[in-house]
């Protein structure tokens, strides 16, 4: 093997799981974010149905 890429390999090889446990991390807090921004919504469309109820009871 190339002594450059040796040396390369010997850099980068030990700090892979490093790396990999940062991505699986940041993935893991963009799915809880994404999670809870369904659930404000899902909560923010009853609101407003609520709301259309409540306009609704009151012209009537």
């Amino acid at each position: 093997m190339d002594p450059i890429l040796s040396e390369v390999y010997s850099t980068v090889l030990p700090a892979a799981p490093y790396v990999i446990g940062a991505y699986v991390g940041i993935w893991l807090v963009l799915a809880v974010f994404v999670f809870a921004l369904f659930r404000r919504a899902k909560h923010t469309s009853q609101d407003v149905e609520a709301l259309k109820e409540a306009l609704d009871a009151r012209k009537n």
